[in-house]
Formats: structure tokens, C-alpha cells, sequence
């Protein structure tokens, strides 16, 4: 260590004047040596303090890998939420934090806000702080119709779900409370506790697309209603939001984070972790965090850091994103998630305990993804042969009779490009699924045409329009039927997308 060289030297100093004084009187003293020569350590001890300095750079770059992917939920979370409550007002996908967003049509090509959204739920979100006091959401009737109120906390945790699946679909009133709160909340009111202080309620209301089914979800998103409970059974005025000119509205949530350098990373991290604080599992990579100078509440002090650990942080966003973009595959290998005939996808979503990999690769692909049991996402990026889809190519993906995805809720076929954002087309088509009407094969089997151009009148009903390059596709399950056949207990496999010679 560098405290330890300093005082090797100052010994030696002082071994050297105890030495010459002894040495007075002597006839025929010994020359001293030069002060350079005394301070000069040997071929030994330089190559002793290079490896020791090596040493200390490599642990930190392992570190601060680790710290990154442990982290990246977070900071996404909250750049997220900087974006999307940047505003005085509702508008859009956007909204002041406590106000809903109601999302009037689906999104399109142009919306990145988020990774792989859906077109086939109209959004219903809110942004919370529940670090002061309870916020109460009021959920009106919803008539039978499927629904899903997933509620994530600042590390993405889907810590409830209310829904049609879970708690039905008749009227409630739920109060959301952060870390550490008690109290007493008003009667017929159901308690969700967060873990966190920040909370994502990322509602989404299945809906045909028609005009009239429209209109029908819009009087229900309009019955929607969050307070704080201070404010509970009183008239209650919504406040303008602030809009800081500095958060970047242009560029996707995604590359934002990613463009952050080490010590912007993690100095965000630390303060993020004061009101969303990492749970008890996590003891261990907090002891290891520390070991770099990231600690839950402090200032991450980059300036005071040895200069080798610097270095060793310096790479870690780089080296991490690529640990979390090769998941995808190498979760397989690893047995964490499953490929079937080219899909991949994984019943370990919503909630993930330590496994931080796994949580960090969902939360780059597809943000908010919510608990298996509610939905399934398999994602394909290769054919049937191994071969990376392109818009160059033509594909069929065909469904046996009788084998179209087994859901309860229903289920979609998505187009996204190599960024996971929907394909500009001039159908405005960005999914197949439930809702959509197919021309059927004579035996009853279903084909679905993935490619650039039409495949012709005949079968436009049947086509998911492609980009000119790479292309992934993603299969939505949601309310995945739990008896076979099955996507969850494999009973049910997911055909392959086959190229068309």
C-alpha cells in the first residue's frame, strides 16, 4: 500500500543516520548512501508493488462489474421515471409524478420511452413516492374485462399484481405504503407494501382496437384515481409538474444509462439506495460494494480512490453491458432460462431475489416484465437454423390446429427491431394475436408471414411486417394457461420460425 511505502522509506532513513552516527570515530567509515539510491526500491520490490497494483485494479473491475449489474435496475428505474414524469401536465405517455398516464392508442414506432412495449393493452401507469405517506388508488369495475395493476418497486420487483387473475375484476381500493410505515388506513382499504420508495404502477387494460372498444377502455382509465392519504375522502387538486430542461427527451431511456461512465453510475446508485435500499438478501454484494467505496447513502467519493481502483472502474460499464446483453444465451447454458426451437425465455421474471443477471438482462430487454404466472415473454433473434433474422429474408411461423398459444388472458406475436422498439410499417402493424382475424390453411393450421413485403392480399391478414435489417420477435403470454398444455410446465412448445427458400 502506499502508506506502507512511505513509512518503509522514513524507517530507512532513520536507519541510516543511527548508523552513521555510530559509525563517528571510526577510522576508515563506510560511504553513505546517496539519498536516491536509498529511496530507489530494487527490481524485486517494483515488480512486487506492479503486481500488487494489478492486483488491486483487477479486483476492482470485478467489483465494480458486479456493482454495475446489481445496480442497473435501479438507475433505469429512475432514469425512467425522470423521463416520463417530465411534464406540468398528462400527456401522452407521460405524466407529473402521482398523476395517471392513460394511454389513449397504442404506441407506435416512434414511442422509446420503453423496451419492447406491447400493442395490445392501452397503459395506465402512475408514477409514486411513497417515502413520505400511503398513496390510495381507486380501481372502479371493471366489467369482466382482463386487466393487470403490476406494482415495481425501484429494483423491479413486481411486489403485487392485482388483476383480473388475482383479485377479479369488481371495484377496490388499495393503499400503496413505503419502507418502514405504519399507521392506521381507512376502512375496506387493502394494504400493498413496497419495498421501496419509488413505485411503477404499470397498469394495462386489454383492448381490441376498435373505435368502440376504445371508447369503452377510456371511460374505465377514467375512473382511475391515486391520492395520498393525507388527503383521502377530501377534495384533492392535482399540482403542475416541473419540467427540468437538463433530462434529455430525445434519446432512449436505455442508451442514456448506458452512456453514463463509471463514476456518474455509481455516484447515482449510491444516493438512490438512501430511500430505496437494497433488501437483506443483498448483505453480501453490499459488503462487497463497499470493498470499491460504494455504500447505500454516501457520496460515492470517486476523487479519494486509489488511482488503480479507478482504473479497474473505469471499464466496468462497458464489460458489464456486454455480461448483460450475452445472457440471453449464456442464461441457458447456465440452466436460468429456457430455448425452445429457437425461443428464449424464462419463468424467472417480476420477482428475482439475488439473481441480479438475470434481473438486469430483463430490465434491458423488457422493462416492467411481469411475474410468470401473469406473463411470458419468449423472445427469438434466429431461425429455425440458427440464422439471425433479417428483413432480407422471407419466414413462416405455423401453428398445428388447435395449437395456437394456450392463454387465459390472450396472447401476441411482436415485431421489434434490433433495439427492441417497433418496426415502422405502413399498416401501422406491429403484432398478430388474439384479436386478429386469420385466414386459416384447409386443414385448420394457422401460417404467420414475418417479412419485409407483402405476401400478398390473400394473406396480409396473416402478416407481421419486418424492417429491412435484423429484426427479434417476441411472444406474449399473458395469464399463461397453467394446466396442459402449458408454456409454463412445457406441455405446449412454441413452433419455429422457419425461412422461406
Amino acid at each position: 500500500m502506499i502508506i506502507e511505502t512511505r513509512l518503509a522509506r522514513r524507517l530507512t532513513a532513520l536507519a541510516l543516520t543511527v548508523l552513521s552516527l555510530t559509525a563517528c570515530g571510526q577510522k576508515t567509515p563506510e560511504p553513505a548512501a546517496s539519498a536516491d539510491a536509498a529511496k530507489a526500491p530494487s527490481a524485486q520490490q517494483a515488480q512486487q508493488q506492479a503486481e500488487a497494483a494489478a492486483a488491486r485494479e483487477q479486483e476492482a473491475r470485478e467489483i465494480a462489474v458486479d456493482a454495475y449489474i446489481f445496480g442497473y435496475p435501479l438507475v433505469t428505474m429512475e432514469m425512467t421515471r425522470r423521463v416520463m414524469t417530465n411534464v406540468e401536465a398528462p400527456a401522452g405517455s407521460h405524466a407529473p409524478m402521482g398523476q395517471f398516464v392513460r394511454m389513449r392508442e397504442y404506441p407506435t414506432a416512434a414511442f422509446t420511452d420503453v423496451t419492447a412495449p406491447n400493442a395490445d393493452t392501452l397503459y395506465t401507469t402512475v408514477w409514486l413516492d411513497v417515502s413520505r405517506q400511503p398513496w390510495i388508488v381507486s380501481q372502479p369495475d371493471m366489467r369482466g374485462r382482463y386487466f393487470l395493476m403490476p406494482m415495481l418497486d425501484g429494483w423491479t420487483t413486481v411486489f403485487a399484481a392485482p388483476g383480473k387473475r388475482t383479485t377479479g375484476t369488481a371495484a377496490r381500493k388499495y393503499a400503496i405504503t413505503g419502507p418502514g410505515w405504519q399507521g392506521k388506513l381507512p376502512v375496506g382499504v387493502t394494504e400493498y407494501k413496497s419495498p421501496t420508495s419509488i413505485v411503477w404502477l404499470l397498469g394495462r387494460i386489454y383492448c381490441s382496437g376498435t373505435p368502440e372498444d376504445y371508447q369503452a377502455v377510456h371511460a374505465l382509465q377514467d375512473k382511475f384515481t391515486a391520492v395520498p392519504l393525507s388527503t383521502y375522502d377530501q377534495p384533492y387538486s392535482v399540482t403542475a409538474g416541473r419540467v427540468d430542461a437538463s433530462i434529455n427527451e430525445q434519446l432512449a431511456v436505455r442508451e442514456q444509462v448506458n452512456r453514463l461512465d463509471a463514476v456518474a453510475y455509481f455516484k447515482l446508485l449510491a444516493s438512490l439506495m438512501v430511500t430505496n435500499p437494497p433488501s437483506a438478501d443483498d448483505a453480501p454484494m453490499v459488503a462487497r460494494m463497499a470493498r470499491i467505496g460504494l455504500i447505500p447513502g454516501n457520496e460515492f467519493a470517486a476523487a479519494e480512490l486509489d488511482p488503480m481502483l479507478l482504473k479497474g472502474l473505469a471499464e466496468a460499464p462497458r464489460l458489464a453491458q456486454e455480461k448483460i446483453a450475452g445472457w440471453m444465451k449464456a442464461g441457458v447454458e447456465a440452466g436460468e432460462n429456457r430455448e425452445e426451437n429457437g425461443w428464449v425465455f424464462s419463468t424467472r421474471t417480476g420477482v428475482y431475489g439475488t439473481d441480479y443477471l438475470q434481473r438486469a438482462f430483463i430490465t434491458a430487454i423488457g422493462l416492467g416484465a411481469n411475474r410468470p404466472q401473469d406473463a411470458v415473454y419468449p423472445t427469438s433473434e434466429a431461425d429455425a437454423d440458427g440464422q439471425p433474422y433479417s428483413g432480407a429474408n422471407q419466414y413462416v411461423l405455423h401453428f398445428d390446429k388447435g395449437q395456437m398459444p394456450p392463454a387465459e388472458g390472450f396472447w401476441s406475436l411482436t415485431m421489434y427491431n434490433a433495439d427492441f422498439f417497433f418496426v415502422d410499417n405502413r399498416l401501422g402493424r406491429y403484432t398478430l394475436g388474439s384479436r386478429s382475424k386469420f385466414s386459416t390453411n384447409r386443414d385448420g393450421s394457422v401460417d404467420l408471414y414475418l417479412q419485409r413485403e407483402s405476401p400478398g392480399t390473400d394473406k396480409e391478414s396473416n402478416w407481421l411486417p419486418a424492417p429491412d435489417g435484423r429484426f427479434i420477435l417476441m411472444l406474449r403470454l399473458y395469464w399463461p394457461r397453467e394446466k396442459p398444455p402449458s408454456i409454463l410446465d412445457g406441455s405446449w412448445k412454441i413452433p419455429p420460425v422457419k425461412r422461406i427458400e
